[in-house]
């Protein structure tokens, strides 16, 4: 009969370290392009222009790492998944995933409407003046910062029920996350800045991840030896 532990063994190391750098690509992706549109547009719903001239690259750099925020963050849903394996809640973890899943759609969403409008932003100042661009920039920053953002609360708190449950995580990480996630859901609009946090809580994370992933495979070793 065939001896299938090495090839788990193997699986469960590697799990941890693809959900960490897949983790930590989205949190610096994602983040620098928060942060890059938020230098770049002060005021989000502001429909003045003049910051056009001088921040065009900056802000087509932000909306171009978005979809590679997107594809690392779907990679760090399935790995995350694939971690926890058989002790997966089906209820929990279909919130989890179509919260994660629904925070993709709304962002992406969102960047192409940005997108579309800042590509028509450079054909003049007529367009930039008009309450379309308004319209554009401020359903822009509604799906982005608020729907998105709420989307991504409701993935935090649901990943850390699903880490209460089967204690894959310790306890702490799983408060941590609640309050966080209540931030998120609750405080949106306080500042442009709190949107920050949920890519911050992902690098956190994925980090922790990869040390204990480091110390699972340093200890296998020395067991092996």
């Amino acid at each position: 009969m065939t001896d299938l532990r090495p090839h788990l063994s193997r699986r469960s190391l590697k799990s941890p370290s693809a959900a960490a750098i897949a983790g930590i690509l989205f949190a610096l992706l994602y983040g620098a392009s928060l942060v890059l549109v938020r230098i770049s547009i002060p005021d989000p719903m502001s429909a003045d222009a003049a910051w056009l001239e001088a921040n065009s690259q900056t802000v087509a750099l932000a909306l171009n790492l978005v979809p590679f925020a997107g594809i690392a963050f779907l990679w760090f849903i399935g790995v995350i998944r694939d971690r926890v394996g058989e002790l997966e809640d089906r209820l929990f973890s279909t919130v989890f995933l179509g919260s994660g899943l629904l925070f993709l759609a709304l962002t992406f969403v969102g960047v192409a409407m940005a997108g579309g409008a800042f590509s028509i932003l450079t054909q003049g100042e007529a367009f930039a003046s008009s309450n379309v661009y308004a319209y554009s920039q401020a359903v822009t920053y509604s799906l982005i910062n608020i729907y998105a953002i709420r989307m991504a609360g409701l993935f935090m708190i649901s990943l850390g029920t699903i880490w209460l449950r089967t204690g894959v995580m310790h306890r702490g990480w799983a408060l941590v996350t609640y309050a966080l996630a209540l931030v998120l859901l609750l405080s949106t609009s306080l500042s442009a800045w709190v949107p920050l946090i949920f890519p911050g809580w992902v690098l956190a994370v994925s980090v922790y991840i990869l040390i204990l992933s480091f110390q699972e495979r340093r200890r296998d070793t020395l067991n092996e030896a």
